[in-house]
């Protein structure tokens, strides 16, 4: 598997722990694009396509984002497999045609998700799992002849449209990646955040090892579908 080449579309405005995380949890070649700096492929040419985690909201009035949109259409169009974590799930839903808006509250920590439905994203993860969450928004409603994959009591929390996939919550996450994260949350009560501090533990970490199985899932689906012609397919206009 070490062959395959994903085009990495890292929208975390070049935080310290998304590239790490990432680069752990995939052990393929990772083609890295600054999204939020204007970066994007020139071609659809890869194995698939991974898209991360961002502060941003995918509704937001940034000049990165409508590349952005128009890039991951086309991947989408291309046939590629593809999987988005937290804002990239939200994009996904978004191109797609779903509906992502702010829940005016924040989920955060380590929490309980239900499996709704079997795919390949989910394959060998019990129907309930533990996950690290962090956000804001959530997909509201589903693009049309989307399946769910996963929710909680605050939402939708995977989804897939054939080979695309969005998860919402965060399975890269280590230990020290759920503390930074919590710490700089500001708009969060300090006692709020405490006891989210308190619920970081190994323990808590080593039961949400269970949700890095959608990395392994997502490659083989992705050694499952790959192309077999290495020729480069330039984007279309968009």
């Amino acid at each position: 598997m070490s062959d395959l080449r994903l085009a990495f579309l890292n929208a975390s405005h070049q935080d310290e722990y998304t590239r790490r995380n990432f680069r752990r949890e995939l052990p393929v070649e990772l083609v890295e694009y600054d999204v939020t700096g204007g970066e994007l492929p020139e071609s659809c040419a890869f194995d698939g396509c991974v898209v991360s985690g961002s502060r941003a909201s995918v509704y937001w009035d940034e000049a990165w984002l409508p590349p952005l949109k128009a890039y991951v259409h086309q991947v989408i169009e291309a046939e590629l497999p593809v999987l988005g974590v937290c804002f990239g799930h939200q994009l996904l839903a978004d191109v797609l045609g779903g509906t992502v808006e702010d829940m005016g509250e924040y989920e955060i920590g380590y929490r309980e998700i239900e499996r709704t439905a079997d795919a390949p994203l989910f394959a060998d993860m019990s129907e309930r799992f533990t996950a690290f969450t962090t956000h804001s928004d959530t997909v509201t409603e589903l693009p049309a002849g989307a399946e769910l994959l996963a929710e909680n009591e605050y939402g939708i929390h995977g989804f897939r449209v054939d080979d695309v996939y969005g998860v919402q919550f965060h399975p890269e996450y280590d230990i020290e990646t759920a503390e930074a994260i919590t710490r700089a949350k500001d708009e969060l009560a300090e006692r709020r955040k405490q006891r989210v501090l308190a619920g970081i533990t190994e323990e808590a970490y080593a039961e949400a090892q269970t949700a890095t199985r959608v990395f392994e899932n997502f490659v083989e689906r992705v050694v499952a579908t790959r192309t077999q012609d290495a020729s480069i397919r330039p984007l279309s206009p968009a």
